[in-house]
């Protein structure tokens, strides 16, 4: 991400909620010098100063999204560097976490630093690639985790292919864990999803579509609680779907057990019930699931289970999705939509407080990779969004910045949008 000398901030008028000190103040001040937050200006920087009358919205510490596809390398007919993180700032993250199975795949050195010297020219957020826990994300061989780490990966997953033998999960966990890394493990056992296109259940049926169990996820999300323990390393758990999972989560936490978890957005405010019309848009990995499912997930993120919401963006080329459904890929374009779609569902509908989703969002998050990110406090960088939680609206199409449209949310009504959004003090995003 580019950097320059930026111009001193006071932000006026906004409701401040910066859930890392616990602050949430009424028509409060925020202030920004050379890039940082700052108690007070220096008179020469009152001088030269910009004000923002931030008077009915809400300022937050720009979001952190532990679960995003970027395209490059290799995949930048989907999305690119410049447009993925354009459509981040929109959706009001500053900081997304690369996931590395681009092609080739973030198993080497050389394609960290590839990725590095990209989003060093073209990024408009701060990226952070992470690397792949085996050579080739194919579940066989461990990937070289100390060099990537040397080269900048701030975690290591093998992303939808997972890593389906639990000796190489096990010593893949204490390997991570010499270096300081995170596992970031999607939960699915292959052999009970191949060929599965959606949720089994009563849709399913009535759809004619090859159904996925939650056992596959839980059968993992288990393991990978059971290898925490044995092992005491890190894994963070990707973009749980079923309310069993949470509920595996919230017992591993309870024993104490090295382990956190995340929710996309999109799972927190849809139902397998959806893909009544066959949406290729909404066929998601993992995927929507039932009603009751989505509500253990909302109960889970509220009281602490679940410690972040992720976009899991995942951009395809309408070509790609413009078919049968079950020949369609798995994916949506989410970044841009994620903080409503999950404003809508958490807070509007009356499952918890703005200051709780805003915390999954921000510094919950940062915690899972221990960032230095999602906070207001003085001296922290200056990466903040204005809001308007009660900002009704409707995605279109052409109003999208992600490179591809496969944006189910296209035409919803929504409640809750992000005004603006600044990395370092500059505005990334907004008028």
């Amino acid at each position: 991400m580019k950097t320059s000398e930026t111009t001193p901030l006071r932000i006026k008028g906004a409701r401040i909620i910066d859930p890392a000190s616990g602050r949430d103040e009424r028509r409060g001040e925020l202030c920004v010098s050379e890039g940082r937050f700052t108690d007070r200006l220096s008179e020469a920087e009152s001088r030269r100063a910009v004000t923002v009358d931030a008077t009915g919205l809400v300022v937050a510490p720009g979001f952190v999204d532990l679960c995003c596809r970027l395209g490059e390398p290799g995949r930048s007919a989907r999305e690119t560097v410049r447009t993925g993180t354009l459509a981040a700032a929109a959706g009001g993250f500053t900081t997304v976490v690369a996931m590395p199975d681009s092609s080739p795949p973030a198993d080497n050195v050389g394609t960290v630093q590839l990725l590095r010297e990209i989003c060093g020219r073209e990024a408009a957020v701060r990226v952070l690639p992470a690397g792949t826990l085996t050579k080739g994300h194919e579940g066989k061989a461990l990937a070289p985790l100390g060099s990537l780490r040397k080269a900048g990966v701030c975690a290591v997953t093998d992303t939808v292919s997972g890593v389906q033998n639990n000796e190489i999960m096990r010593r893949a966990l204490e390997y991570a864990a010499m270096f300081g890394l995170v596992v970031l493990d999607h939960c699915q056992d292959s052999s009970m999803t191949e060929g599965a296109q959606m949720h089994e259940g009563a849709w399913s049926l009535r759809l004619g579509l090859r159904g996925w169990p939650r056992a596959a996820e839980e059968i993992v999300a288990s393991s990978d609680c059971a290898l925490a323990g044995l092992t005491r390393a890190r894994i963070h758990l990707q973009h749980l779907s079923s309310g069993g999972s949470a509920e595996i989560v919230r017992q591993a936490k309870a024993k104490g057990l090295p382990v956190t978890a995340e929710v996309s957005a999109l799972h927190l405010l849809l139902t397998d019930a959806d893909l009544g019309g066959y949406d290729a848009n909404l066929k998601l990995n993992p995927p929507l699931r039932e009603e009751r499912d989505r509500l253990a997930l909302i109960a889970a993120l509220v009281d602490g289970t679940l410690d972040a919401v992720c976009s899991d963006h995942s951009p395809c080329t309408a070509t790609e999705k413009d078919c049968e459904f079950d020949q369609a890929p798995f994916g949506a374009a989410t970044l841009e939509t994620a903080f409503a779609a999950a404003h809508d569902a958490v807070v509007a509908d009356g499952h918890a407080p703005l200051a709780v989703l805003l915390e999954r969002l921000t510094s919950g998050p940062a915690r899972v990779l221990g960032l230095e990110a999602g906070t207001l406090a003085a001296g922290a960088a200056a990466d903040f969004v204005l809001l308007d939680p009660e900002a009704r609206w409707k995605p279109s199409a052409a109003g999208l910045l992600s490179k591809s449209g496969n944006n189910p949310l296209v035409g919803r009504a929504l409640r809750g949008r992000v005004k603006s959004t600044y990395v370092g003090g500059r505005k990334a995003f907004g008028a």
